[in-house]
């Protein structure tokens, strides 16, 4: 083995032994974070808000890609948000902002439409869920409702 050959693998073993070292808290300080929610959007066409959740399903720091499901508040449904997941195009379930819980829809309970969902089908209000895909029982955040407009300061739609 030549000399930057020996060179490249310390290099790669110093990086690989220090990445061992990293937390999720340092991380986060360096720009990562397993779970976030932007703030709210108003989509006046629908006539609801709506809350990009992005998350890391495992803790990493080598990948980028984050996965995301919509937080969603209707006003005129102003007890509820309900996680929307673009990617298999249903809702799978809502947190109570009264209650202060999570409910989660049996599969075959999850809709594309809201409506098709009836209220029977949301079980009483529990825990916040594990994140989405993750196996190390790492739950939810809550979702961010201190900047959630109330009901009555929806903008007019056209």
């Amino acid at each position: 083995m030549n000399r930057f050959t020996r060179r490249l693998l310390g290099i790669a073993f110093v990086g690989v032994t220090l990445s061992c070292f990293v937390t999720p808290e340092t991380a986060e300080a360096g720009g990562y974070y397993r779970q976030r929610y932007s703030s709210w959007s108003y989509k006046p066409t629908s006539s609801y808000y709506y809350s990009r959740y992005t998350y890391h399903p495992v803790v990493s720091t080598v990948t980028t890609r984050y996965h995301y499901h919509y937080a969603v508040h209707y006003p005129s449904r102003p007890r509820y948000v309900y996680y929307y997941n673009p990617v298999r195009r249903v809702y799978w379930g809502r947190y109570d902002i009264q209650e202060g819980g999570y409910s989660m829809l049996k599969q075959e309970d999850r809709k594309e439409k809201l409506e098709e969902i009836p209220e029977s089908a949301f079980p009483k209000p529990a825990e916040m869920p594990p994140i989405p895909e993750s196996s190390d029982g790492e739950k939810m955040a809550k979702p961010d409702l201190t900047a959630l407009p109330q009901h009555d300061d929806a903008p007019d739609t056209p």
